[in-house]
């Protein structure tokens, strides 16, 4: 029965390997996936400068002239 318990102690340690793996892949995810959605709105944010650049519009954070 010492085979059978050294298999099942093997597979425990493999299972809980892979568990923490899992863990660690889905943090990973997790921040790609916050770092993704931040740079769409940095991208969203350039592409309305652009288009008032393009317009001829100043941009709204620029400050007036007389500063």
């Amino acid at each position: 029965m010492s085979g059978d318990a050294d298999r099942i102690a093997a597979l425990e340690m493999r299972i809980a390997y892979q568990d923490e793996t899992i863990e660690a892949l889905n943090q990973t995810v997790t921040a790609q996936w916050a770092e993704i959605e931040r740079l769409k709105r940095a991208v969203a944010q350039l592409d309305e400068r652009l288009e008032d650049a393009a317009s001829g519009s100043a941009p709204v954070d620029r400050p007036p002239p007389h500063y």
